[in-house]
């Protein structure tokens, strides 16, 4: 069986070389070049005809939804698969992409073994020409995002010693992913956040306050003050010095953006 011809759209060099590196000698893999930006792409994917692309979505002068947009596939022997890769991960991205034509979402950091995996996957498939997919890719992908946000965060509360078992463990999580999928809730937290949540769970906005400072307590009166220091890379935090829930859900979910497991 012949290797899958790889395009890498990534505007991180060190992040695009690494994964062309690692597939170096692989027996199902041939990275055939590596994109720079969205125009970059563009022009290697109609020159070389891949039968797959990796592409990111936040690179300069044209971003991956921009590069499914404007590729001239009646210059392509046959259509690529698209998967694309960001550390985006609200259900507006993931749907604005699986509408744009990717054939998959997966979040960054992307492991070269899952990459393989999902290429594998899509090219033994015959994807229709069609851009827009059905509702259920879509609620798959926004489900396979989701089910890598939830693991992340349960490590994390973990190691900071916050119980899985009370209230404030579920309020939490689900206050960091609405202020990942909407940053502006954060700034309207007693108005906006509190009441979506309660919402969620049939219960008020002050007990979702309350059982949010619960958890936070239970952390700093566990002494894992250091833990949570190293979850952000820097001492930020002292036995003293507990963070409001606000800060702590903003420094969380800014933590899961920047991470890419959104």
């Amino acid at each position: 069986m012949q290797k899958i011809r790889l395009i890498i759209a990534d505007d991180e060099p060190d992040c695009a070389n690494s994964l062309a590196r690692s597939f170096e000698g692989d027996a199902d893999i041939e990275v055939i070049a590596v994109a720079k930006d969205g125009l970059d792409a563009i022009a290697k994917i109609e020159t070389l005809n891949p039968d797959a692309v990796a592409l990111d979505i936040v690179m300069p002068n044209l971003d991956g939804y921009g590069v499914l947009a404007n590729v001239d596939f009646s210059k392509l022997r046959k259509r690529p698969v698209f998967i694309m890769t960001s550390g985006l991960s609200g259900d507006t991205f993931i749907r604005k992409a699986i509408g744009a034509g990717a054939d998959y979402y997966m979040l960054k950091p992307v492991s070269p073994s899952s990459l393989k995996e999902r290429l594998i996957e899509c090219t033994r498939v015959k994807y229709s020409p069609v851009a827009v997919k059905d509702d259920s890719q879509i609620k798959q992908a926004i489900r396979r995002s989701r089910h890598t946000l939830d693991e992340k965060l349960a490590n994390i509360f973990i190691s900071v010693g916050i119980p899985a078992h009370i209230k404030g463990y579920q309020f939490l999580r689900e206050a960091i992913k609405m202020t990942i999928d909407s940053p502006e809730v954060i700034n309207s937290i007693t108005k906006k956040l509190y009441p979506g949540i309660a919402e969620n769970f049939n219960t008020s906005a002050s007990k979702v306050e309350r059982a949010i400072r619960h958890a936070i307590e239970v952390a700093w009166n566990r002494g894992k003050i250091e833990n949570i220091n190293q979850i952000f890379g820097i001492k930020i935090y002292s036995a003293n010095d507990k963070p409001t829930n606000g800060e702590f859900i903003a420094l969380l979910a800014d933590k899961m953006i920047m991470e890419g497991a959104v």
